[in-house]
């Protein structure tokens, strides 16, 4: 059967990859031209980790376990975990193509730091905290890495508060430096299956969103940045291209995001609104906007806190659950269904869901309620001591929220596709379609179904319902 290299765009909205900058993009138009392509439905929540995870092993985060960057490591009062690869305890397609012979090359798939061992050659992703820190399979890997890149990168840093004239320059430096390796890894290491991400697209949007979308609140028109933006994703077209040539025709190549990207109306500072309706005490309250840390909080007049983000965590402390939990675990669901009234009350929009409703399993510690604000149009800030609870988007830090849709192109390695659009495609059906094509049975326990030419209706049960 055929190779499989799939190609992550980290952000990559279809409604500039599908429509708007088509055009200008050649590799991936020929590859919609004579595949499939169709947007692809994230995950709850739309986040880079844990989206990634879920891709590559066809479970969803209540499975993994994962809900965030940042999570609960226990039921007490403890600062969050970072998480990384050893998070994932599903296994990624890699792993199970290995027991069928097949070796893997990786680069910069989320969370792959520190690096596990694989059948194959790995490159860690964005969450390595620098090239001193070991960050390949096999370790000696590393050298090569830092040379044939003249000094890797991994993300670029201070990606909000940069200043505007330099970051996207260091981001397209980042992207060349991180396809030079890819490129070197492809044609001097033998593979079965390859798989790289590039965060550049969704550092892009978050920095200059703004300024390529008229409806945002803080559009600024600035014609330069815009054609700057554009010729970003021509770049990363352009790197395509050469992947392509080097995979050659007969390798099934896949193009995808993780999500999608959308302006910022507002931000709901989550832990205010909480403060204001009696759920969250203070020891103290701050004269002006501050992070809140858990020592800040009076645990024993406490019933709720909330977390920021792209999308709101709301927890309930629970007596007998939390060191000092204030709701009976009789009134637990009563309560929760109490918040869920007042938080799809807002004259926003909002949507609280519970974790079992969205999920087959709810592992690890979850949030009591996985809330969206204004349909991810509005952001969840956690910080305290604000005049107001909500706020309006202005030139701030960060122009963009993650959207529910990201893209999907593929060109299937025997030519078959013939520029077909497929509906209703999901994340979970990534790892699925990795492994059918490459002649490998799909796992019983994983969820989603192979995406291939006249197969456009996915099995509706076999994912939660999308629930925004």
């Amino acid at each position: 059967m055929s190779r499989v290299a799939v190609i992550g765009w980290d952000c990559a909205p279809p409604a500039l990859v599908f429509e708007r900058w088509r055009k200008e993009l050649p590799h991936i138009d020929s590859l919609m031209t004579t595949g499939l392509w169709g947007d692809l439905q994230s995950c709850h929540p739309p986040i880079t980790v844990p989206a990634w995870a879920v891709m590559t092993t066809g479970r969803d985060p209540g499975e993994l376990g994962i809900y965030g960057f940042r999570n609960r490591r226990n039921y007490g009062y403890e600062p969050y975990a970072i998480a990384n690869s050893f998070s994932v305890r599903e296994e990624p397609v890699w792993d199970i193509l290995a027991r069928e012979g097949k070796r893997a090359l990786l680069v910069g798939i989320p969370p792959s730091y520190p690096p596990r061992p694989i059948d194959g050659c790995l490159v860690s992703c964005f969450l390595t905290p620098s090239t001193a820190a070991s960050f390949t399979h096999p370790p000696a890997l590393g050298e090569e890495v830092n040379r044939v890149a003249d000094g890797y990168v991994f993300d670029v840093d201070d990606f909000r508060s940069a200043s505007r004239e330099h970051l996207l320059a260091r981001i397209a430096e980042k992207t060349r430096k991180h396809f030079r390796v890819v490129k070197h890894l492809l044609t001097t290491k033998p593979w079965d299956f390859f798989m790289t991400v590039e965060m550049g697209p969704d550092r892009v949007h978050h920095a200059f969103w703004r300024y390529i979308d008229p409806s945002h609140p803080a559009y600024e028109p600035d014609g330069e940045i815009e054609r700057r933006v554009r010729q970003y994703y021509r770049d990363l077209d352009a790197e395509l291209g050469e992947v392509l040539e080097i995979v050659g025709d007969d390798t099934t190549v896949i193009v995808v995001s993780d999500h999608g990207a959308k302006r910022i109306e507002g931000t709901v500072r989550f832990n205010e609104w909480l403060t204001r309706r009696g759920y969250l005490s203070l020891r103290g309250r701050p004269a002006k906007g501050t992070a809140l840390s858990l020592d800040m909080i009076d645990w024993e007049r406490t019933q709720a806190w909330g977390d920021g983000g792209y999308y709101g965590r709301l927890f309930l402390n629970v007596r007998g659950r939390e060191p000092l939990g204030q709701i009976e675990p009789g009134d637990y669901e009563a309560v929760r269904d109490e918040l869920v009234a007042e938080i799809e009350s807002m004259e926003i929009g909002a949507r609280a869901h519970k974790p079992a409703t969205l999920y087959r399993a709810v592992r690890g510690v979850p949030p009591d309620l996985i809330v969206y604000f204004g349909d991810l149009q509005w952001r969840s800030i956690g910080s305290v001591g604000w005049a107001d609870t909500m706020m309006v988007e202005e030139a701030g830090l960060d122009g963009a929220n993650h959207d529910w849709h990201g893209v999907f192109v593929m060109r299937p390695g025997d030519g078959s596709g013939g520029g077909t659009r497929v509906h209703d495609l999901h994340l979970m059906d990534i790892a699925p379609t990795i492994l059918a094509s490459m002649g490998v049975a799909q796992p019983d326990e994983m969820i989603g179904r192979p995406v291939s030419p006249g197969v456009e209706a996915r099995r509706q049960d076999a994912v939660a319902p999308s629930a925004h």
